[in-house]
């Protein structure tokens, strides 16, 4: 049954609670998180384009990845802070459907893109000598769009067989945004294709990035632990804590999304988990890579000193 068939106009998001002071509490906690989230990976992307220092295969995959996490958050968190802010719980079909396609393809292709930057780690330390010839403008490029490419094509399957799938009347969901599970779970028709297709997705761009990352650090850290001095072998496990912090933020939430075996169980715990993968990780993200690496550091703090000196300029004149 096609989707312009279907009796539901309209889906009603059951959100986190029905206590008022309760949604209020939580929008201006999601609104401050949101805010340092989108203002904290803008500052990542900046900072990467203006410092000709930061001209490096490793920041330019940092900055496409803060890209993402700003799409990722942005297709989410302003509808979840609308409802919640209104007290309103509606969502259009079309609205709803527009959310799980870009919520799906950015979050895959964030799992493409971060295998690619476990590789360029690889290449970097691994093998040195050829990293500027193997790791050049044109193949980063060439790998950024690869991962943009891998998740559309990944996820249109699965959204052009959910979209067409009818939905009768039944038309609540019990999560804050659209989610695969309980839109599956309201469809009135078969669907274990759709859960079949879901899962092979799941493998290859959950899974399977996965293990590219993990094959690329145990090579890391064979050649690492080969280094006589320990200075040495410091910095060099020095470039790649940020990424394995990353990694394992964002791997570590996707995968706990699909730990409850039963499913009203499991719907419930996603309400969380989804909170820690699609706020609490995109906004660590920029302050765990500043943290760590004494080059944004610097960039920054240069940042900080020419707007200083401009606005000084300014008041004087």
């Amino acid at each position: 049954k096609p989707l312009d068939q279907t009796n539901v106009t309209e889906f009603l998001l059951l959100g986190f609670t029905d206590i008022r002071w309760l949604q209020i509490l939580l929008f201006l906690g999601l609104l401050l998180t949101y805010l340092l989230t989108i203002t904290g990976n803008i500052l990542i992307v900046v900072i990467t384009l203006v410092n000709h220092h930061l001209y490096t295969p490793m920041y330019f995959f940092l900055r496409h990845f803060s890209i993402l996490e700003i799409g990722f958050t942005t297709t989410i968190i302003p509808k979840a802070l609308a409802n919640m802010a209104t007290g309103g719980r509606t969502i259009s079909v079309a609205g709803c459907f527009t959310q799980f396609f870009l919520y799906f393809i950015l979050g895959t292709t964030e799992f493409l893109l971060l295998a690619a930057m476990s590789f360029d780690r690889y290449v970097a330390i691994c093998n040195p000598l050829c990293y500027t010839t193997i790791m050049n403008s044109q193949f980063c490029s060439l790998l950024v769009m690869l991962s943009w490419a891998g998740g559309l094509l990944l996820i249109l399957g699965p959204a052009i067989t959910l979209f067409q799938m009818p939905f009768c009347d039944r038309n609540v969901i019990n999560h804050f945004f659209c989610d695969s599970a309980p839109l599956i779970k309201l469809s009135c028709t078969d669907t274990r294709l759709l859960e079949l297709m879901s899962c092979i997705i799941a493998v290859l761009s959950l899974l399977g990035t996965l293990a590219i990352t993990i094959m690329s650090y145990t090579n890391i850290i064979s050649t690492v632990m080969s280094i006589t001095s320990a200075s040495g072998r410091k910095k060099a496990f020095s470039t790649c804590v940020s990424h394995i912090t990353v990694v394992s933020i964002t791997y570590g939430s996707c995968i706990f999304m699909y730990i409850k075996p039963r499913q009203e169980e499991r719907l419930d715990f996603s309400k969380v988990v989804a909170i820690l993968n699609t706020v609490v990780s995109p906004l660590l993200n920029p302050f765990i890579y500043t943290l760590r690496n004494k080059q944004i550091q610097e960039a920054m703090r240069e940042a900080i000193r020419r707007i200083a000196r401009f606005s000084k300029w300014n008041l004087l004149n």
